[in-house]
């Protein structure tokens, strides 16, 4: 067996591993559903809030598997790494023109939830109905000291329920068939499944944090929290962008803003 053949061997067999772990934790996930809610109908909310927690984690763990397979496809149609030689200007053109995107890995810090199981408001609505909070793993409690003081803040977290593929043109649901850049817009579906929301801090129970509506699923990982500041975080100049082009936008604005009026 030549050198190409054994690494066209080693890659089928590796997307054959890659194909298997994600099948397994599929089948493990579907099966912790169930016993999720005989749980809670059995009254043990907390044992069955660990096991979502666990869920959770397998979700991003699938979303890394689902990465790797990815690239272990994109190297080569036959999941081979590519050997093409390279000439000294290809290596100059490469340098100067392209950018390899480099691979960062994010911290899980703890839990968002919500009522939300499968449709959320576009943006956090400040009087939602039903319990918001945002729960930090245990080893990051204290590092929630002070927080009560502030009236709001940010919360960051990872989309994991997000599979489309992104695109750098999108159309925003409410936009009237407007077509803008994906770095003009709010759309949750973007290079980085990164989501950004401001909410009203309500009371702060131990590593557990109470907030007015948050616009994302319940189980949605935290990856960061930051307080919203007065003067720093608020910009009196600021404007709607393209927004004011729509037709009858300050109306649009109720819609977004969740703002209830009568027509």
């Amino acid at each position: 067996m030549d050198g190409a053949e054994e690494t066209l061997l080693n890659g089928e067999k590796i997307k054959s591993l890659l194909l298997y772990l994600l099948s397994h934790n599929k089948e493990h996930l579907k099966e912790n559903e169930k016993w999720v809610k005989m749980i809670q109908q059995a009254g043990f909310e907390e044992i069955a809030h660990t096991i979502k927690e666990i869920n959770t984690l397998t979700e991003t763990a699938n979303q890394h598997l689902e990465y790797a397979k990815k690239k272990l496809e994109d190297s080569s149609g036959k999941c081979q790494p590519a050997v093409k030689e390279k000439k000294k200007n290809d290596v100059i053109l490469e340098t100067q023109h392209t950018e390899k995107p480099a691979l960062f890995e994010f911290r899980q810090i703890g839990t968002i939830h919500t009522p939300y199981t499968d449709n959320a408001p576009y943006q956090p609505v400040e009087e939602d109905q039903g319990t918001f909070s945002v729960e930090l793993f245990q080893q990051y409690t204290d590092g929630l000291a002070e927080l009560n003081r502030f009236s709001y803040m940010y919360v960051l977290y990872y989309v994991h329920k997000l599979q489309r593929k992104p695109a750098m043109m999108t159309s925003p649901p409410w936009a009237h068939g407007k077509t803008v850049g994906v770095f003009a817009s709010r759309s949750p579906v973007r290079p980085n499944l990164i989501g950004l929301s401001i909410v009203r801090i309500k009371r702060i129970v131990e590593n557990k944090i109470y907030t007015s509506g948050l616009d994302v699923f319940d189980g949605t990982p935290l990856l960061d929290i930051k307080p919203y500041i007065k003067d720093l975080d608020s910009k009196d100049d600021a404007d709607y962008g393209w927004i004011e082009d729509l037709k009858g936008y300050e109306h649009l604005l109720l819609h977004i803003k969740g703002i209830p009026h009568e027509y």
